[in-house]
C-alpha cells in the first residue's frame, strides 16, 4: 500500500493548483484521508480531511473557502483544489490515511496511520 502526493509546483499569488493523492492499495470506504503541510521551520499542520463514505470535508480555518478536498473512490484518488493561493501556503504537502470506524476525520497528525511522500507547493511572484 502506498500514498503518493503529486501536482505541486510554483504558482503566483492568487493562482490555483490541484494536488492529487494516489491511494493505491487503500479502500477509501475504510479510510479517512487528510492533507497536511509543513513549511520551512514550522511544524506540520492539518489542512483538510475527508471522511470515508460520505466524503464530508473539514478544513483548517486558514484555507476555508479557498481549498476544496474531494475524492474519486473508483480511482483511489483524493484531490485538494487550492485557489487564491498566498505566499503563506508555501509548504511541502502530504496526504495521509487514517483507519476509522465511523464517519469522522480529523486534522491531527497523530491519528494518521499511513503517510506518503510530499509534493512541494511554492507561492511566489
Amino acid at each position: 500500500v502506498q500514498l503518493q502526493a503529486s501536482g505541486g509546483g510554483l504558482v503566483q499569488p492568487g493562482g490555483s493548483l490541484r494536488l492529487s493523492c494516489d491511494a493505491s492499495g487503500f479502500n477509501l470506504d475504510y479510510h479517512a484521508i487528510g492533507w497536511f503541510r509543513q513549511a520551512p521551520g514550522k511544524e506540520r499542520e492539518g489542512v483538510a480531511c475527508i471522511t470515508k463514505i460520505r466524503g464530508s470535508p473539514d478544513y483548517t480555518d486558514s484555507v476555508e473557502d479557498r481549498f476544496t478536498i474531494s475524492k474519486d473512490n473508483a480511482k483511489n484518488t483524493v484531490y485538494l483544489q487550492m485557489r487564491s493561493l498566498k505566499p503563506e501556503d508555501t509548504a511541502i504537502y502530504f496526504c495521509a490515511a487514517e483507519n476509522v470506524y465511523d464517519e469522522t476525520c480529523a486534522l491531527l497528525e497523530v491519528l494518521y496511520d499511513y503517510w506518503g511522500q510530499g509534493t512541494q507547493v511554492t507561492v511566489s511572484s
